[in-house]
């Protein structure tokens, strides 16, 4: 009932625009005022929290998550370990930098804690739903912090684990201007970029079926 998805135009305010670099096309940089600045507001809440050797956790290398790596990647010297059961989303966290990437299979808990010496500093979880939701805190170590992003599930944690381990459940929404500034100030020297492919408006229906059967590495862009 609004100007706005998938119209051809869209009416905004001045308050709403960032003066994009010469070198920056908006096609190549539209999804990151909505999925960017999620990924990337807790991707600094993660950075607050870890320093250089430590284990962060980021469950799903998708739209979101492959933004947050390489911000976290770039806000922190933390170790990163990149999980998701798509081989496109694993072959891209490598590009991208990701220090282990793991397939999310029945034993990732287990992995995780290995490689972990004991398990993650911060988990990031991108999915939320279909089980995710309930092996993120398991990764965590004493005292370890586990993000919400992804929902659509319901999260289930014995009382006693958590006092026993102290661990932190929190939960994180979209960002806001000034972490969009930020994120585009990364964005035009290279340091976090966004993967994904394009589609025509009349391809729409395409884009939704490659959406639902992961057949996109990153995110999916609309051009009218």
């Amino acid at each position: 009932n609004c100007d706005g998805g998938f119209a051809e135009y869209m009416l905004t305010n001045e308050r709403a625009l960032i003066k994009l670099n010469p070198n920056v096309a908006p096609v190549d940089v539209a999804p990151l005022a909505d999925a960017g600045i999620t990924a990337y507001r807790v991707a600094k809440k993660a950075a607050r929290k870890l320093t250089p050797g430590q284990y962060c956790v980021i469950l799903g290398v998708g739209g979101l998550g492959h933004i947050a790596l390489q911000s976290v990647r770039e806000l922190c010297g933390a170790r990163i370990i990149a999980v998701d059961r798509s081989e496109a989303a694993r072959k891209l966290a490598r590009d991208l930098g990701a220090h282990y990437v793991l397939d999310g299979g029945d034993t990732i808990v287990q992995e995780v804690k290995e490689l972990t010496h004991g398990g993650a500093h911060v988990v990031i979880d991108f999915v939320g739903e279909l089980g995710a939701e309930q092996v993120s805190w398991q990764m965590l170590r004493q005292g370890g912090t586990h993000y919400v992003v992804g929902y659509g599930g319901a999260i289930h944690v014995p009382t006693v684990h958590m006092i026993i381990t102290e661990i932190a459940i929190e939960g994180s929404l979209v960002g806001n201007y000034v972490e969009l500034v930020e994120l585009m100030e990364l964005n035009a020297e290279g340091r976090v970029k966004l993967h994904g492919q394009q589609y025509r408006l009349d391809q729409i229906n395409q884009a939704i079926d490659d959406f639902k059967h992961r057949r996109i590495a990153g995110r999916a862009v609309i051009v009218p």
